[in-house]
């Protein structure tokens, strides 16, 4: 008998191939899009702060000092709509960032103190920094610069 020496698959390679191709694109139909899971998993883990027009120089209101307790984070959205983490490292210091994982896009929520996590794959990032700490995103959040006016915390 010979051996013919063509490239063929073998069953169990064709196997795989199709259930690692099922698996992925499964995957992707849960980062993606506005129906994607994240959006409902962030908004329960956190009240939203809601944007408004603010009258101060700095722009829209996202939130008040006193809805940010010191060494948490909260949900907000921007005056556009886009959502947005707000939080609070220490006494009068305030900081913003994306809620948009850098892993899928998924909409990361606080989970714990300055902990924010990603309900699609586990990532985490810090608060405080924006630094991803863990799981499979490979940066960190964007920072959306914010300032405080009186008790609000606006975008600035």
């Amino acid at each position: 008998m010979s051996q013919d020496s063509s490239p063929v698959a073998s069953r169990r390679q064709v196997i795989a191939t199709g259930l690692v191709t099922v698996a992925g694109a499964g995957a992707l139909a849960a980062c993606g899009g506005s129906s994607s899971p994240a959006t409902s998993a962030s908004s329960a883990a956190a009240p939203a702060a809601s944007a408004t027009s603010g009258s101060g120089s700095g722009g829209g209101v996202l939130a008040t000092l006193s809805d940010v307790k010191v060494g948490t984070a909260i949900s907000a959205k921007t005056a556009d709509g886009k959502p947005i983490i707000v939080a609070q490292p220490s006494a009068g210091k305030v900081v913003a960032f994306t809620a948009i994982c850098t892993h899928m896009g998924c909409t990361v929520a606080p989970a714990t103190g300055l902990q924010l996590k990603c309900p699609c794959h586990g990532s985490t990032y810090d608060a405080a920094t924006g630094k991803n700490t863990g799981g499979p995103a490979p940066a960190p959040l964007v920072a959306v610069p914010v300032k405080v006016e009186g008790d609000s915390i606006v975008s600035g």
